[in-house]
């Protein structure tokens, strides 16, 4: 783990939740969130302005809970769009981002459904009276069957400081409903980003759109004392405000500060984790690699002792491919990083059987 991750800078880390809330999701932060967002659709899209909306969709009910958004936006022009920050890897997280989706599209047509019973129930309230025959209900206005299913546009922009294993090992993945075979847009109302921060390796030098500057402050900020001079747009200065530590109230600091904490274990976990799957693999391919070359040894030696026909030789060959398999095992554990000592524990060999080996 690389030590930067306890280290705590100027200003806020937007992986965590509370950060990243802090930076995109109020009001004040509006702004800086259409530039983003604009900079990351730029050549399909621009954004004009857009409405936060509730975060949480109470009408769906899994286990009682309901979904929330960490931001939910409706744009002037009528697209919805989702922005997630996911801080570490779970299970199933595409077919989360897949929910979440087509959560936000089917919302859509019960918003029409409630919009068209609204204007029902307006329509009974202004019946009109029709003589003795008490009242009729004015006419309701024709409705095609198929237009309670035209949609608004969903983006999903999905923020990953992790690499998920369902995706290319790129920074950047955009999905679309296409045609398999030649590619071709079917639907444009779905829309999703992924972005795998762990796969952005550009140095600041190296950042010469706005877009890219956007990605490595965000990948970075949270270990800095203050902007770099190359970052002069305004949307820095705006950007630097925001995230300062210094500058949050007193009940978002002591939430920043448990959310850092979270972030930090979680950290430590999947480092912990990591490392039990090196040494987990390691111990195999020690394993492996003892009994592969001890079965290369054997067979080469068979080998050579058949050809030579005599029983001399067979044992002459045999121990000769013994030696080999051993110290191929040998170089390739040492090669490893392995000491002596644990060389020796994976392979019963005295220490002067493995110095010969290695020389």
């Amino acid at each position: 783990m690389n030590n930067s991750d306890f280290t705590c800078g100027h200003f806020v880390n937007p992986f965590t939740d509370i950060g990243f809330k802090i930076i995109f999701g109020q009001p004040a932060s509006k702004e800086l969130l259409i530039t983003l967002l604009n900079e990351l659709l730029k050549g399909e899209h621009c954004i004009e302005n857009l409405t936060f909306l509730d975060k949480e969709n109470h009408s769906d009910n899994m286990d009682d809970a309901g979904i929330i958004y960490d931001l939910y936006c409706l744009t002037t022009t009528g697209e919805y769009i989702i922005v997630e920050m996911q801080n570490r890897l779970h299970s199933n997280f595409l077919d989360r981002t897949l929910f979440y989706m087509c959560r936000a599209i089917g919302r859509q047509v019960e918003n029409i459904r409630e919009k068209r019973k609204k204007e029902q129930e307006l329509r009974s309230e202004n019946s009109v009276c029709d003589g003795e025959d008490g009242f009729v209900l004015s006419e309701p206005k024709p409705d095609k069957y198929g237009a309670r299913y035209k949609l608004s546009k969903v983006y999903g922009i999905f923020l990953m400081n992790f690499c998920e294993p369902d995706l290319e090992e790129k920074f950047r993945t955009d999905a679309v409903i296409a045609d398999m075979e030649n590619g071709k847009v079917i639907n444009g109302k779905f829309r999703q980003i992924f972005l795998q921060f762990p796969y952005f390796k550009k140095e600041l030098r190296d950042c010469e759109t706005l877009y890219d500057k956007l990605i490595y402050t965000l990948k970075n900020m949270q270990h800095w004392n203050r902007m770099p001079d190359a970052l002069k747009e305004q949307v820095f200065n705006r950007l630097e405000e925001l995230a300062s530590v210094a500058n949050l109230s007193l009940e978002d600091r002591i939430a920043y500060d448990k959310a850092l904490d979270r972030y930090r274990v979680s950290r430590i976990v999947e480092e912990d984790a990591r490392e039990a799957g090196w040494k987990k693999g390691l111990e195999e391919g020690r394993a492996e690699g003892l009994i592969a070359g001890r079965a290369e040894g054997l067979i080469e030696g068979r080998a050579e002792g058949r050809a030579e026909g005599h029983a001399e030789g067979h044992a002459e060959g045999h121990a000769e491919g013994l030696l080999e398999g051993k110290k191929s095992v040998v170089s390739k554990l040492n090669a490893f990083g392995l000491s002596i000592e644990q060389i020796q524990e994976a392979t019963g060999l005295t220490e002067k059987d493995i110095k010969d080996l290695l020389v």
